[in-house]
């Protein structure tokens, strides 16, 4: 089993992490001959949210080799803040040359990162950090599965991650649920309602996109009203932590299963030219006084 190659584009590696981080202390991330996958998908989440990702590895890596006898796939269980905490390193040193292989120290498997740069004077300088990882056996990878969803009644473009950060943090003080609305004709809505207080905030002509329905003999999007709304509740703290994901959305979607889930598309880079996708599972809370 072996795994080498450049860390090119460290900075989005690391706001890739930074943006799963606070979801659980463990994630897995696979490596596969073309693709890296970053999951949390532990059911001890705050809120059960998990992410299921895929990104190009020549959008962060160069000169990537990767050999094992299980279709040269590697997938590997690590601490997230870990991870998170070597890639800051590597984005703080004036490095001109960052490495990332599958090594074993003291018996003890480990992502080992090689930072090569200068120092302030001019002086050659070499840095190594260490991950612990514990590789995860064929069948147990066979078990990891992403979470069977209907169809979404609604389908919308979001506005810039960080406005709606600015917006549901100041709703948290007020409500540990919040209710997510969109329609056919461009329309988003947040809000929360309790016995004490009730806030809305509407977004118009937003995009919404059109998916291919698993069933298309079920499509019945043309004969739905435009302007129904179509609801989801989630716990505030679990879609705060998805907003997370601000520091790579460029383009992010929402699929509203109607009192199922909510699912998020998170686009790496611009949509046409995707060089990944983070997808967010937010389960439904199931709420009879709306919130």
């Amino acid at each position: 089993m072996r795994f080498r190659a450049t860390v090119e584009n460290v900075n989005l590696f690391f706001r890739l992490i930074q943006s799963v981080e606070k979801l659980q202390k463990k994630c897995i991330i696979r490596f596969t001959e073309e693709t890296m996958h970053i999951i949390c998908n532990h059911d001890a989440n705050e809120g059960g949210i998990q992410v299921w990702s895929q990104i190009k590895v020549d959008v962060i890596f160069t000169s990537y080799r990767i050999q094992s006898n299980a279709n040269n796939e590697i997938t590997m269980a690590l601490a997230s803040d870990a991870l998170l905490a070597t890639l800051r390193s590597c984005t703080t040193h004036e490095s001109d040359d960052i490495t990332v292989k599958l090594a074993k120290k003291n018996e003890q498997a480990v992502l080992s990162f090689e930072i090569s740069g200068f120092s302030r004077v001019g002086q050659r300088v070499r840095v190594a950090h260490d991950v612990r990882i514990d590789v995860m056996k064929p069948a147990d990878v066979e078990r990891l599965g992403e979470p069977m969803c209907p169809d979404p009644d609604a389908n919308i473009l979001l506005p810039p991650l960080q406005k709606l950060r600015t917006v549901v943090e100041r709703m948290r003080i007020m409500s540990d649920v919040l209710a997510i609305r969109a329609n056919g004709s461009g329309c988003l809505q947040l809000a929360i309602h309790t016995d004490d207080v009730s806030v809305d905030t509407v977004w118009r002509n937003c995009t919404n996109p059109k998916m291919p329905r698993a069933d298309a003999s079920q499509d019945d999007a043309g004969e739905r009203d435009p302007d129904q709304y179509h609801s989801v509740f989630v716990n505030i703290r679990s879609f705060i932590k998805f907003l997370n994901a601000h520091v790579v959305s460029s383009t992010t979607m929402a699929c509203i299963c109607q009192n199922h889930c909510m699912i998020l598309y998170v686009y790496i880079g611009d949509v046409a030219t995707t060089g990944g996708v983070l997808t967010f599972y937010i389960p439904a809370i199931i709420d009879d006084e709306d919130g």
